[in-house]
């Protein structure tokens, strides 16, 4: 166990006992009520060895600020009451003096400098988006007259890691979704006598909704997120500098066959997405509810116009 205490030797000197095992698996000092008693008026503060049975760094952390509050009161501090090996370490310690800025300090910054960083901070990205949109812009420009430069293997390529290689991520997540917002309404609507409607929430649900959205999640995490590191890792490796050196525009090469890429599988990934959920909730209503699977076919699609799916469609394809 670890003390620390204190004696009045004179009216002006006091006495710091150091006692236990002071390690840094020990429960910290309770020096801050030591340095609580201290007063300016004292002359000199006495370190002495009270019984102290092990050592580590903590003990010479708390010696240090002894000794910082001794410097800052004017007061002399004695450490020869010690063991040599804590001295020892005490003057090694204050041999070289601190490095200036080297502790960190806490700077309060003002509250209308954080709205301004932060509202230039927004203005240069929107700018940055801006004229990446304007780029965009031009490429497609470039696509329709004939003149972009890209290899259509490489759009092939993202075509397939954009739609067959997402498929089993998209079927897991769209079942589910379908599943779970059969259950929600069965167990509100069976409330009321209703299950059979149950399909009609589920099929307006997922082709509203919860199909488009679900899919452009998985392809904005999945497939954006490794559209970015793969460019990100070529920015890196000045690939995309060398292509601008041979004359050849980053934005075709590299941007626009993975665009084309995902306005061309987005759709499509979202009317299956659409069908599976449905296919989801119908588990729930034909094994749960007892509805046939016809009629909950019907009622699935009683609501699904084509202006819904049109909704849909428009919102899987802005999410991802």
């Amino acid at each position: 166990m670890q003390r620390v205490e204190t004696h009045q030797r004179k009216t002006n000197e006091i006495e710091i006992a150091f006692s236990g095992t002071i390690l840094m698996s020990s429960p910290p000092l309770e020096l801050e009520d030591v340095l609580a008693e201290l007063t300016p008026s004292l002359s000199r503060v006495a370190l002495t060895d009270g019984g102290i049975e092990k050592w580590d760094s903590s003990l010479l952390t708390a010696l240090i600020k002894v000794r910082d509050w001794c410097g800052d009161n004017e007061t002399i501090f004695d450490a020869s009451g010690l063991p040599e090996g804590v001295r020892g370490l005490l003057a090694l310690a204050a041999a070289i003096p601190e490095r200036s800025g080297a502790r960190r300090s806490k700077k309060r910054t003002p509250f209308l400098k954080k709205v301004g960083t932060a509202s230039m901070k927004n203005w240069a990205g929107m700018l940055s988006m801006f004229e990446f949109l304007g780029e965009v812009m031009l490429s497609l420009g470039r696509l329709f007259t004939g003149r972009a430069r890209f290899r259509k293997s490489d759009f092939w390529l993202y075509v397939e890691q954009c739609g067959p290689q997402a498929l089993g991520i998209v079927t897991i997540i769209s079942v589910l979704v379908g599943a779970i917002l059969g259950f929600v309404g069965a167990v509100q609507l069976s409330m009321f006598g209703a299950e059979v409607y149950v399909a009609n929430l589920v099929g307006l649900g997922m082709t509203m909704e919860m199909g488009a959205l679900m899919t452009g999640i998985i392809l904005a995490g999945r497939t954006g997120a490794s559209f970015a590191a793969q460019l990100g890792t070529m920015q890196v490796n000045e690939e995309i500098d060398a292509l601008q050196t041979m004359g050849i525009p980053p934005m075709d090469y590299l941007v626009l066959p993975r665009m084309l890429a995902l306005a061309v599988m987005t759709p499509l990934l979202v009317i299956y997405a659409d069908a599976l959920g449905i296919l989801g909730g119908a588990v729930v209503g034909i094994f749960y509810l007892d509805i046939s699977p016809q009629l909950f076919l019907d009622k699935a699609f009683e609501m699904v116009s084509p202006w819904v799916c049109a909704q849909g469609l428009i919102k899987g394809s802005s999410f991802g």
